[in-house]
């Protein structure tokens, strides 16, 4: 089928092109390129060398004879032309990663605060409003994150997104209902993933907009079967402290001799998935659209919790790094506990890529490979959630005297 990719130039984004593409469906990329500028401005650049949207396009159409057809669009700031090209090409589903993902970017001033809800919340409104406005009965697929669930610790596995409960009404009978799980961003940029919820939750209930979410967890590993295909195909690769994920960062900390960064106890809990999965859940959801008039489907996707100090004990047993305690720059539970159900995905066919030592293996020797690449000098964690956690970041002994980007 026609799929428009909103992000398709992204991390989780160009691997999920790749791989609807290699599956026959018609992949159209709308990107605005935001995340190239973010790393002119935070002067960092991906681990790994990315050739132009357009260059990696033609290296696709190259090897598979498969046209991949780029749109510059910004969707949170260009209402009608986004509006107009999904009316001109009526796609029958809207994969949507057109936000800007990063926690500790959305925390590092007030102005990146103002960028994230800008973006993020206008993006998610304008897609469900153009396609009301057009008539498209289109399947949206949304990527979330685990972290609308918040990371304390609740004693009970946490639901698919709904909540099942009981309300007494007045005359004292007891009604069931399912609610979405009591929202607890712990960032600006989860806070706007929990503005989308309702924003999808309205338009669902009003429209009939049929809308898949899909709760994220930590995202690891950089290359899939496609992005493998062929140099100029690779993924991005971050590994500073605002867009670096934890594990992918303690790897290349690991490759290159950088001790590995655990911030407080390192006794949070947290939920992960390896990029491959991540593309293949996608394209699962894809499969199994809600009928109109359906509340939102929602999936967890994530496939094992973690403590942040336990992988960085596996890594140093790997690799013979040392582990270094920081300061925590979010604010957050010292100590979490996290239990996720991700049984919609498992029954639907899904065989989990679980952490073990060959694939972590594979991104250190990637990590190795474009060693040359890094400058250590961005891998620490510069960006406090308060100006408390700024000041005992920055004059931590041994912390880098850098300071948040205004």
């Amino acid at each position: 089928m026609k799929i428009a990719v909103l992000g398709g130039d992204g991390f989780v984004g160009w691997p999920t092109v790749l791989h609807l593409s290699k599956r026959g469906h018609e992949v159209h990329i709308i990107d605005n390129l935001s995340r190239r500028w973010i790393d002119t401005e935070l002067g960092v650049q991906s681990l790994t060398p990315m050739d132009s949207i357009q260059e990696r396009c033609r290296v696709w159409r190259e090897l598979t004879g498969v046209a991949l057809r780029f749109h510059l669009i910004d969707v949170a700031k260009e209402y009608e032309r986004f509006k107009n090209w999904l009316d001109e090409n009526r796609p029958a589903a809207i994969i949507h990663f057109a936000e800007q993902r990063a926690a500790p970017y959305s925390m590092k001033s007030d102005r990146h605060k103002t960028y994230t809800v800008d973006n993020n919340v206008n993006a998610t409104h304008n897609i469900l409003n153009a396609m009301v406005a057009v008539d498209l009965d289109a399947h949206l697929v949304h990527l979330g994150t685990m972290g609308v669930y918040g990371y304390g610790t609740v004693k009970a596995q946490i639901p698919e997104g709904y909540l099942p409960v009981k309300i007494q009404s007045q005359t004292g009978e007891w009604e069931d209902r399912d609610i979405l799980y009591p929202a607890n961003p712990g960032s600006v940029y989860h806070m706007t993933k929990c503005l989308d919820q309702l924003l999808f939750q309205f338009y669902a209930k009003n429209d009939g907009v049929r809308v898949t979410d899909l709760h994220q967890g930590v995202v690891w590993g950089t290359n899939t079967a496609e992005t493998k295909m062929h140099e100029q195909l690779i993924n991005r690769f971050d590994y500073d402290g605002d867009y670096g994920t934890v594990l992918n960062r303690f790897l290349i900390q690991a490759a290159v001799g950088y001790p590995l960064t655990v911030h407080g106890t390192g006794g949070q809990t947290r939920a992960f998935i390896h990029i491959q999965d991540s593309v293949r859940c996608i394209e699962i959801a894809l499969k199994n659209p809600p009928a109109s008039g359906e509340p939102v489907k929602i999936f967890n996707q994530a496939t094992e919790t973690h403590r942040v100090r336990d992988l960085a004990e596996l890594v140093a047993k790997m690799t013979g790094a040392k582990i270094a305690n920081l300061p925590n720059p979010r604010k957050e539970a010292d100590e979490n506990e996290l239990s996720v159900c991700n049984e919609k995905f498992l029954a639907l066919g899904l065989d989990p890529i679980r952490l073990e030592e060959g694939l972590l293996s594979e991104v250190i020797d990637v990590a190795r490979k474009y060693a040359y690449r890094i400058d250590k000098t961005r891998i620490p964690c510069v960006s406090g959630w308060t100006k408390e956690r700024n000041k005992a970041i920055n004059t931590h002994p041994g912390s880098p005297k850098l300071t948040a980007i205004s």
